[in-house]
C-alpha cells in the first residue's frame, strides 16, 4: 500500500491536471519526446511508488465513445516508431491488477489499448488516441515504477474541425476522476504488481 504523497499525477498541460490533494504532479508539455524526458527526470528526482497519467484524447468514430467518456489504458503503444521490437520497443503493457483498480474506481470506465503520437491522427491499430502515453509509461517502465494511463475523449480522430471537439467536457471529466483514480492507487498494493 502506499499513500496519496508517493502518487505523482502527470498531464501535458495545466487544463488536464486536477489541483493536488496531497497528490505530487508534474507537466510532462505536449507529445511523446517531450513526456519521456520530463517523467524520467521526475522519477530521478521525486522516486514516487506509483505513476498516473492523465489527459484528454480522441477515440475513432466506430469506437462510439461519447465525448468525456473514460478509457484506462490497458496498454500504451508508440505508434510513430517504425523499427522491429527487437531494435526498441514500441508498447508497455499495464499491469493488470492495476487498470482493475482503476476500473473499480470509475465505474463506466473502459480498458482499451491507447495509441501514442506526435501527430493527431497519426495512430494504427488502436480505437484511442493520445501525445504522451507511451513516453510517460516507457519512462516508468525503466524505472520500475508500476503506471497507468487514465483519458477523457474530447474529438472523433477523424474529425479534423477543432472547434467541434468538445474539450471543456474532457477537462472536466479527467480532472473530476482523479482524485477517485488517486485514492485507488494509494489503496493499490504495489507488491502485487508483474513487471513486463
Amino acid at each position: 500500500m502506499t499513500d496519496h504523497a508517493r502518487i505523482l499525477v502527470v498531464a501535458a498541460t495545466a487544463r488536464e491536471l486536477a489541483a493536488p490533494a496531497g497528490w505530487r504532479t508534474l507537466l510532462c508539455g505536449v507529445g511523446p519526446v517531450e513526456a519521456a524526458a520530463a517523467t524520467g527526470a521526475a522519477l530521478a528526482r521525486e522516486r514516487p511508488d506509483l505513476v498516473l497519467h492523465v489527459g484528454i484524447a480522441g477515440a475513432r468514430r466506430e469506437r462510439s465513445l461519447a465525448p468525456g467518456a473514460l478509457v484506462v489504458g490497458s496498454a500504451s503503444r508508440y505508434c510513430d516508431l517504425g523499427v522491429s521490437a527487437a531494435f526498441a520497443p514500441a508498447s508497455v503493457t499495464a499491469d493488470a491488477a492495476l487498470v482493475a483498480q482503476v476500473l473499480r474506481a470509475v465505474p463506466g470506465a473502459v480498458a482499451l489499448p491507447i495509441g501514442t503520437s506526435g501527430r493527431v491522427g497519426g495512430t494504427t491499430g488502436c480505437d484511442v488516441e493520445a501525445m504522451e502515453g507511451f513516453g510517460v509509461l516507457r519512462a516508468a517502465q525503466l524505472a520500475g515504477v508500476p503506471a497507468i494511463e487514465v483519458r477523457a475523449i474530447s474529438n472523433e480522430v477523424e474529425e479534423q474541425d477543432r472547434t467541434r471537439w468538445h474539450f471543456a467536457t474532457a477537462f472536466a471529466a479527467i480532472t473530476g476522476a482523479t482524485p477517485a483514480l488517486v485514492a485507488a492507487l494509494a489503496a493499490f498494493d504495489r507488491a502485487s504488481v508483474v513487471h513486463a
